[in-house]
């Protein structure tokens, strides 16, 4: 198993925000693993937000070697702007759940892995269990298909159904798996997008993404870097798209239709693509094969509004679904 402390795409990331100074916030602070990249690339001082509490005592073994460099804030970084409380010259965003939190049995992120059936990345809120149990067989599916791109989300959702109460992943994890063929070798487990689609539901990720990324427009000073590092095509695409809005680069429109008015662009895009992890970093971290990275740079425009429309946000369509 890959150590679970080595941050994914922390190398091209460092390289992507150059020279690094100033203040950052780490807003998914985690091991704390960019945020010691950080500091030793040049960080005046980071301010390390995580929604998890139990991951600043786990930091206890090393943070005291910064002194006042490093500043430890509990919170969501969807206000990630109130909880810095000044101006920014960078924030760096990992999306998704930790290797960390997935090696945690107690807190019920892992399908291979039996604990209890939790999901949630801070204390508070209803439990994977409490929002399985409660809803609406159609609610499940959609969150299944819409959360999880699963095409088997309504066969899945209503063997959920009829083998309520759950209370542990490996009895969640065995009702998926029976509703799936079994997965050839280099596939991965049947679980893997119902596991994601409930834990991003538990956690509300989509909306946190969204609010997070105004929230670092608001909060970069001109110059700011922000740098998101994202796990799956759902996540990606909603920092592309976001990324795009903001930078007035994401095309179409009819060359015959009337000029339509834009505000000044929020940032610029240094690069055109994301970045992705080399072969020798996939090696040593299984986990980066997914991962994308994107970077944007403040501009010294007014922080503005964005259209949700805009971002392909997925929605769930059931009443009551969220």
């Amino acid at each position: 198993m890959a150590d679970p402390h080595i941050p994914v795409l922390l190398k091209p990331l460092l390289r992507a925000v150059e020279p690094v100074s100033g203040i950052w916030l780490d807003g998914t602070f985690g091991a704390g693993g960019y945020a010691r990249g950080l500091l030793q690339a040049g960080a005046d001082r980071v301010i390390g937000v995580d929604r998890d509490s139990t991951v600043f005592a786990m930091a206890k073994a090393w943070s005291g070697d910064y002194g006042d460099r490093l500043r430890l804030v509990e919170g969501t970084f969807s206000n990630l702007d109130e909880l810095a409380g000044e101006a920014l010259d960078g924030v760096v965003l990992d999306l998704g759940v930790s290797s960390m939190q997935l090696d945690q049995s107690e807190r019920g992120f892992s399908f291979l892995r039996d604990g209890p059936l939790d999901m949630r990345m801070g204390g508070d809120g209803p439990s994977a269990a409490d929002l399985l149990n409660e809803s609406d067989e159609a609610v499940i599916a959609d969150v299944l298909f819409h959360y999880g791109e699963e095409r088997a989300s309504r066969r899945i959702a209503r063997a959920i159904v009829a083998a309520r109460p759950l209370t542990r992943t490996e009895q969640l994890a065995e009702i998926v798996a029976s509703c799936l063929p079994r997965p050839k070798p280099g596939q991965s487990h049947p679980a893997t997008r119902s596991f994601q689609a409930i834990r991003i539901w538990v956690n509300d990720e989509f909306r946190q993404l969204v609010e997070g990324l105004s929230a670092a427009e608001r909060a970069l000073r001109p110059g700011g870097k922000l740098a998101v590092v994202s796990f799956h095509s759902l996540e990606d695409r909603i920092v592309k798209r976001f990324m795009q809005a903001r930078s007035n680069s994401a095309g179409g429109g009819s060359r015959h239709a009337p000029v339509a008015y834009t505000e000044p662009a929020a940032f610029t895009l240094p690069f055109r693509r994301a970045i992705g992890a080399d072969p020798e970093e996939t090696q040593v971290n299984p986990r980066a094969r997914s991962a994308l990275l994107r970077v944007a740079v403040r501009t010294d425009a007014p922080a503005g509004e964005i259209d949700e429309g805009a971002l392909a946000m997925p929605r769930l369509r059931v009443k009551g679904a969220g």
